[in-house]
């Protein structure tokens, strides 16, 4: 599963509201997600409208996995009217739980979401344990 440990995530917020929604290396804009499990599947998904498919990262260390995406500045010297998209770097780490299976992560990009599949791992899944018979060595009592 995923896990909710993010005691700054107000604070992101707050910083970006005082000095701007762009990104930069040192601090970038956090990214917008949705994440749920079906089945033995979790899944997550990352709005990145406007951001090119190479310009996404996806990187794995442990049970850690951080997706880095950059919106490029304007090129041109025209007078913005309005600016409200935000531009630069995003980045966000998703700290997920011994029972996933970050070996097989599956990632898809369309229309401007960043999809991730995440399988539970085989030996976090609900397994039967078979009962057998009595053994004979066993019920005999030694003295």
């Amino acid at each position: 599963m995923l896990m909710r440990t993010d005691p700054f995530r107000e604070l992101d917020r707050l910083t970006q509201q005082v000095f701007g929604p762009n990104g930069t290396t040192a601090r970038p804009s956090a990214m917008l997600m949705d994440a749920w499990r079906d089945g033995d599947t979790f899944h997550v998904e990352f709005d990145l409208p406007g951001i090119s498919q190479d310009s996404i990262d996806i990187d794995v260390e442990r049970n850690v996995v951080t997706v880095r995406a950059e919106r490029p500045p304007r090129a041109s010297d025209a007078e913005l009217l309005a600016a409200e998209r935000p531009r630069g770097v995003f980045s966000r780490q998703l700290v997920l739980g011994d029972n996933l299976d970050t070996d097989r992560i599956e990632a898809s990009y369309h229309e401007g979401v960043l999809a991730l599949t995440i399988p539970v791992a085989e030996q976090a899944k609900p397994r039967k344990v078979e009962i057998s018979g009595k053994r004979e060595d066993q019920h005999a009592i030694s003295a």
